[in-house]
This record gives C-alpha cells, sequence and structure tokens, in this order.
C-alpha cells in the first residue's frame, strides 16, 4: 500500500531508575514521570503500539491510548546490567558499549541488533495511516537513526527525553524527521 505514514514515537515518562542512573529493570512510572504526561499530547492514530515492559504501558495507559503491546519495541536489552548503575561496571565495558555499536559487554543486545529490530519493525507498518508508538529513549534513537540512514555510531549522540515525541512521516520508503519535541 502506498501513501503517507505518519509515526508518532512517544517516549515513555519517568521511572526511579532513570533518576538514580540506573539501567532500567521492568519498573513502573514515577510521580513525576506520572506529571510529566499531562503536557503530552501524541495527536490521533489509526494505531497503537507499545513496547512490553510496565513503564511504556502505563505511559500508553495515562495517555488514554489502549495500545497494542509490539514486542520489537522492547527497550535495549541490557542484559546482566539491567537494574545497576553505570559505574557498578568496569570502565573499559562501559567505553566499549558507548563507543562500538555492535559490543554487548552485557551479554545481551547491542545497539546494532536493537536498530535491526526497530527498522524491521518500521517496514512492517501499515502504509497509509497514523501510528503512535510509545516506548523507550533507545528505541527512538534507532528509529530516528533507521530514518535517516545515519550510521549506527550516532546512536548516543541522540538525546531523548523522558515524555518527549518525535515524529517521523514516510512516503513510499523514504522516511524524513518532521519533528522532534520535549
Amino acid at each position: 500500500m502506498t501513501g503517507v505514514l505518519r509515526l508518532c514515537l512517544v517516549s515513555h515518562a519517568m521511572t526511579d531508575a532513570m533518576s538514580a542512573g540506573h539501567f532500567p529493570a521492568d519498573e513502573p512510572l514515577n510521580a513525576t514521570g506520572r506529571r510529566q504526561l499531562d503536557a503530552v499530547d501524541p495527536g490521533r492514530a489509526d494505531r497503537t503500539y507499545c513496547g512490553p515492559e510496565l513503564r511504556t504501558r502505563q505511559t500508553a495507559e495515562l495517555l488514554g491510548m489502549p495500545a497494542e503491546v509490539e514486542p520489537r519495541l522492547a527497550d535495549l536489552d541490557h542484559g546482566r546490567w539491567r537494574g545497576t548503575a553505570l559505574d557498578d561496571h568496569p570502565a573499559s565495558d562501559v567505553a566499549a558499549w558507548l563507543t562500538d555499536p555492535t559490543s554487548a559487554p552485557h551479554g545481551a543486545e547491542s545497539v546494532v541488533e536493537l536498530i535491526g529490530r526497530v527498522g524491521d519493525w518500521m517496514v512492517s507498518l501499515p502504509r497509509p495511516g497514523r501510528v503512535v508508538a510509545v516506548t523507550h529513549p533507545a528505541v527512538v534513537r534507532a528509529a530516528v537513526l533507521v530514518a535517516l540512514q545515519a550510521p549506527p555510531k550516532s546512536f548516543w549522540r541522540i538525546d531523548v527525553a523522558p515524555a518527549s515525541r518525535t515524529v517521523l512521516h514516510c512516503r513510499g520508503q523514504a522516511w524524513t524527521l518532521r519533528v522532534a519535541l520535549s
């Protein structure tokens, strides 16, 4: 099917793990996160998806959006780093992870693997249409890289705030970054 696809990616709201600088587990939104959602308007949608984690499901629910759980919108898998602080790990492992997008010293998913997973999901979206996806900052970064055909090493140079939205449009096979709002 041809036509324009509008994809609004909503980053889930704040959690205690985010506030503390920890790798995420399957934690709920905190009070700050719940308040952040008062200012978010993802717009109209033909289809709404969310990641499987509690924080994305809660964000979608608080936005009043019944969402279909989509496993490909899951957060970057941090493996054995899940629930821990960045400082809990050897500096060399953290440096490798932050500079080499194929690296996964935590024993789970690399940035390159995440980008591939998100790109596969984006290709599968119905066209034309308006889609809202409530997901994670890492998934939003990956989607922006796919849309712009940017190199994976650019992943960490994209800042995605909690409860922000990023809008992408696709006409045919060409994606554009339409607007990024916090």
